[in-house]
């Protein structure tokens, strides 16, 4: 047997292996079929930029969201209810999203910088294995400067991270459009304007000339939708005509009701925008369906990052806490079929590799993430799960975080620095998640948690570690003294 044909047979091994497994369980799995696909499935990545966790209604911490079509794949999928992103900010994120390395490894640790070309990514992987590789909407991974090839605008071909098939984006997205017009670029730099037409539906309408068009090749395809985002000169979020009005006293997250911010002008805009990203989600589920791709195609939708509305720092991201680390991770299709929660803690790093081992690709050695598929079937796989996510926290200032599922540790760079990384840090916040779950009492610099501090200490110099960072030096909270 070839290697190629090993792989497939590999891929859909693992595939019912996991429906079999997910069926004996959950009875809802009964209402989908389990058809495996005769090749490669195909895969669709769906990005939110900036979209909550708990704005997602089968999340069940939100009585005002409105995602019906979300809560759908949640019912016939999976859902990761404790993803995180290993770095809470647009760009950082995305390089890890595509390389499965750390933010600090892949050359985009803050905003504006270029993705190391010499790493493996998942659309350059996938391509290599008789996929094509198109994304529609934000990148956000070329240089920011044109002096460098690059430019809020056109990418070209060699910033594209292996995405070299069909190509509608811009590098900025919010910086060449505005929530009722704008442009895209196409492959050649050809301009692609809309006006008068919600953002989110503009880029729907994209994607669904992308999937009636006929494809004698598996795809990827990844949406980056920048809603509910800010629109960065307006500094506000803009959702659909009308949506401001009807969410004007719509439910406040608790982590949000408690602390000073501009929550109470943006959460409006926000939850008309996030509904409009789930309609967009149900109008590609319902094409799918239509052009008989339902069965062969495996659709996550996930964020780069969440938002906390000046409740922490001066803007909506770019810190420790859950607003703005955990993210929602919902993904249906072959190998993820059948209603299932799963509280384990995973990245944005472990998303690449997931994708290409259900694929049946072989992840190049220079991933770091690993593969969640096992969470859904092998109960020793869960038993033995680190529950450990390792964030670095850029541009706010120099910050490193572990997460566990107990607990958040977070050492920063106090003077205020921003670099990539730093040799000392010192202690800086502590929450517990079991007790305090909305991050609202900083135990860091207690007496009686000095032990679960130095345990925590050693685990994130056991990340930094990996992650290439060496072992820096972690300075104890000034109140220990």
């Amino acid at each position: 047997m070839d290697r190629r044909n090993f792989l497939l047979n590999s891929a859909a091994i693992a595939g019912q292996a996991v429906t079999a497994s997910a069926a004996s369980t959950q009875n809802t799995a009964a209402t989908t079929s389990n058809r495996q696909p005769s090749r490669r499935p195909n895969i669709i990545l769906y990005l939110s930029d900036q979209f909550r966790w708990d704005f997602v209604g089968a999340n069940g911490a939100n009585s005002s969201t409105r995602t019906p079509n979300l809560d759908d794949m949640a019912r016939r999928g999976k859902n990761f209810t404790h993803a995180v992103t290993n770095q809470p900010v647009c760009a950082p994120a995305r390089s890890v999203l595509m390389t499965s390395r750390y933010a600090t490894e892949t050359g985009v640790w803050r905003n504006g910088l270029s993705l190391d070309q010499s790493l493996p990514t998942l659309a350059g992987e996938l391509r290599k294995a008789g996929y094509s590789s198109n994304l529609i909407g934000k990148w956000h991974l070329s240089p920011a400067s044109k002096e460098k090839g690059g430019g809020p605008g056109y990418v070209p071909p060699e910033y594209r991270g292996g995405f070299l098939d069909l190509w509608e984006g811009a590098n900025a997205l919010e910086h060449t459009s505005h929530p009722f017009e704008g442009s895209l670029f196409d492959n050649d730099g050809k301009e692609i304007k809309f006006k008068d037409q919600y953002r989110v539906d503009f880029l729907t309408d994209r994607t669904e000339k992308f999937l009636r068009q006929k494809h004698d090749k598996p795809f990827f395809l990844f949406i980056s939708q920048l809603e509910p985002h800010q629109q960065n000169d307006m500094n506000r979020m803009v959702g659909p005509k009308g949506s401001a009005e009807r969410f004007i006293n719509a439910h406040v997250p608790p982590d949000l009701r408690a602390l000073p911010g501009d929550w109470h002008q943006q959460l409006p805009d926000y939850y008309g925008a996030c509904e409009s990203i789930d309609a967009s989600v149900g109008r590609i589920r319902r094409i799918l369906k239509e052009e008989h791709l339902e069965d062969d195609t495996i659709l996550v939708f996930f964020s780069d990052h969440g938002c906390h509305f000046m409740t922490r720092n001066q803007e909506y991201k770019r810190s420790t806490h859950n607003s703005s680390i955990r993210i929602p991770l919902l993904i249906e299709g072959p190998g993820f079929r059948g209603a299932q929660q799963i509280p384990e803690l995973t990245g944005i790093i472990d998303i690449a590799p997931t994708l290409l081992e259900v694929a049946g690709v072989t992840p190049p050695a220079s991933f770091k993430g690993k593969s969640i598929l096992p969470l859904l079937n092998d109960p020793n796989v869960r038993e033995a799960w680190p529950n450990k996510e390792l964030i670095q926290i850029s541009e706010s200032m120099t910050a490193r975080t572990i997460r566990t599922q107990d607990w958040t540790y977070c050492v920063a760079d106090i003077s205020g620095a921003k670099n990539a990384s730093n040799p000392t840090y010192q202690e800086w916040q502590l929450y517990d998640q079991r007790n305090d779950p909305h991050e609202l009492v900083n135990l860091a610099g207690r007496k009686e948690y000095r032990q679960q501090a130095d345990e925590l200490r050693l685990q994130l110099l056991e990340l930094l570690k990996a992650a290439g960072e060496g072992s820096p030096e972690i300075k104890s909270a000034p109140l220990y003294a």
